[in-house]
């Protein structure tokens, strides 16, 4: 049995969990409740770049179709003419260029009003997406579903070697299309062999710079950054911290993405989810790692185990110190 004085430290700590500790827990809960608002449910397609690919996810029950576009050349034109194309880096041929892809993406969301599709754009150099603005404004009057224009555009941990897309730039030209998600990231270096790395707080520092610094804060658009899973689940207090030092002007979520292979801590990612909460966090990452996670993506009533579930997690490592530093 427990000691008198370790007895009444642990009932004393129970109430103050049932008081103030689990109503984070409650509240988030009764918050998805009213507004059934969890962005972990939103179903991606992911690396759509090709026509293939484009029809299948236009015919599935997705709800944002994830892309890639590179400067390069079109399967089968003997010209050689670099136009932006679907594509990841290193590859730069393709079998459907950018202006393709979004016509069709916008002629489906036109004859299926009840079942459009998002879509999200990943440039992946400067220079292709300076040669995109034009493609872009010229269909982006009727474009009136969800448009996410996405680039890396500073580098980022662990040592990264791609180079980012110039930050200046590509906030200063996407401040034009008013109703753009801004989805602004860092380039990273990750993989299964990797289990040390974080977003610091010069990385944190530097994308505050460039946001203020280009006047994003001032133009009203939503913002979300996209964070690797597996650093991110090291990097909260300086997510946070990010999250603090712009919510004031500009609606801001997380949107967590993964490779394939990754290594992932999986508890300390859901207690990152947790802490902002499933109606701040989008999830873009493979099976093998939303399996895990156990967030209830299919609504709020399902996700009542998994928020219970961490509570009482927090709860028995409590147990343990007090345990623990009563045998010292």
């Amino acid at each position: 049995m427990l000691n008198g004085g370790m007895g009444k430290s642990v009932q004393k700590w129970i109430a103050c969990c049932l008081i103030l500790g689990n109503i984070k827990t409650l509240t988030m809960a009764a918050t998805i409740a009213r507004s059934d608002t969890n962005l972990t449910s939103v179903l991606w397609a992911h690396a759509v770049n090709s026509q293939k690919l484009l029809d299948e996810a236009l015919a599935g029950k997705i709800d944002m179709i994830e892309a890639d576009i590179v400067l390069g050349t079109l399967e089968n034109d003997t010209s050689g003419q670099q136009i932006p194309v679907m594509g990841h880096p290193p590859a730069n041929v393709s079998d459907i260029t950018l202006e393709t892809f979004l016509t069709k993406i916008l002629d489906y969301n036109t004859l299926n009003p009840d079942r459009q599709k998002g879509v999200k754009l990943d440039f992946k150099s400067t220079v292709v997406y300076e040669g995109s603005i034009g493609i872009l404004n010229s269909l982006w009057k009727r474009m009136t579903y969800p448009v996410w224009l996405n680039a890396d555009i500073l580098p980022g941990p662990v040592n990264p070697t791609s180079i980012p897309v110039d930050a200046n730039f590509f906030l200063s030209a996407s401040k034009n299309f008013s109703s753009a998600v801004l989805s602004v990231g860092w380039t990273t270096q990750w993989g299964p062999s990797f289990s040390e790395g974080a977003y610091n707080r010069s990385h944190v520092d530097a994308m505050i710079g460039a946001i203020q610094g280009n006047n994003i804060t001032g133009s009203k658009h939503e913002i979300t950054f996209p964070v690797r899973a597996g650093i991110a689940a090291q990097s909260l207090s300086e997510l946070q911290r990010l999250y603090s030092s712009l919510n004031g002007t500009n609606k801001l979520t997380l949107t967590i993405w993964s490779s394939a292979g990754d290594r992932v801590d999986i508890e300390k990612l859901r207690e990152l989810i947790f802490d902002f909460g499933v109606d701040k966090v989008y999830l873009d990452v493979p099976e093998e790692v939303s399996s895990k996670l156990d967030l209830g993506r299919n609504g709020a009533s399902s996700l009542w185990p998994s928020l219970l579930k961490f509570s009482f997690m927090n709860l028995a490592m409590f147990f343990v110190t007090q345990i623990l530093s009563t045998r010292n």
